[in-house]
């Protein structure tokens, strides 16, 4: 079959991705929209996202930048009316918007840092499972994925605030897909390793600059970092009808980080 004559995995599909403006929420939306839905962009930063809607429209298909607060249960509602509206239903909720909250130690973190780091990374998936699901429960199909981390399964791969918002995303879809058993909506999470992206920046500079950039990522055995790319298609199969039997569960794509303990490996 030529390129042209291809159909894509989400032909026909509407989907709503939060985080859209960068990072893996970007990439996320290019590939949703190559592979054929109609897309509802959703980030509260406006700078990018137009510009990231428009590359997702120019690979043909209808693509909508709204910039709203994932972590607001009113612009959420606002989001998935919207997809409602202009396509008359949903059926792939990404929520992936998240905030790290930086490395402030344990005993220095103030409890307006946790509400916040909360609020974005653990309350805004559950607010996307509230809101969408009713909408997929009426048309007996749907697909919700959400950002979780490999923070959530293991200690020291972020802050404390931060790993403990993603081991809720963990135990989130886990109960919402039990919750929301015999509806025909699925519910997941993908847990990302080290990937290079706005949030991490900061990590990535720092390695740069002192001269060891080549190390990032040497933890884990594939001895390299993740890229946005590689989330986004590991949402893409979640999303798509190839994850039909897929359902509560938390896929790490990590090169194999969280496939064991630390340690020192030995180098060829």
């Amino acid at each position: 079959m030529s390129s042209a004559a291809r159909v894509g995995r989400l032909e026909g599909k509407r989907a709503i991705v939060t985080g859209a403006a960068s990072g893996i929420g970007r990439s996320a939306l290019l590939l949703f929209a190559r592979e054929g839905a109609r897309v509802l962009a959703v980030d509260r930063a406006a700078e990018g996202l137009e510009a990231a809607a428009a590359e997702a429209g120019a690979a043909g298909r209808a693509a909508i930048a709204l910039a709203a607060d994932a972590g607001d249960e009113a612009a959420v509602e606002r989001a998935v009316g919207r997809c409602v509206a202009e396509w008359g239903g949903l059926d792939v909720a990404f929520a992936n918007a998240g905030v790290s909250g930086g490395r402030v130690p344990l005993l220095e973190q103030t409890v307006e840092q946790w509400q916040e780091i909360l609020r974005v990374n653990l309350i805004g998936p559950w607010l996307m499972i509230k809101h969408a699901a009713p909408v997929m429960i009426r048309q007996a199909h749907g697909s919700i994925v959400c950002t979780a981390s490999v923070a959530g399964l293991r200690a020291n791969a972020g802050g404390t605030p931060y790993s403990a918002s993603k081991a809720g995303v963990i135990s989130l879809v886990q109960t919402a897909a039990n919750a929301l058993t015999g509806t025909g909506v699925r519910v997941n999470a993908i847990c990302p390793g080290l990937i290079e992206t706005g949030m991490t920046r900061p990590i990535f500079e720092f390695a740069r600059a002192r001269g060891t950039g080549d190390k990032i990522g040497q933890l884990n055995p594939t001895r390299r970092h993740g890229l946005p790319e590689e989330i986004a298609a590991t949402a893409l199969f979640l999303a798509s009808d190839d994850a039909s039997y897929v359902n509560g569960q938390a896929i790490a794509v990590d090169g194999g980080l969280s496939s064991t303990h630390p340690f020192t490996g030995s180098r060829r």
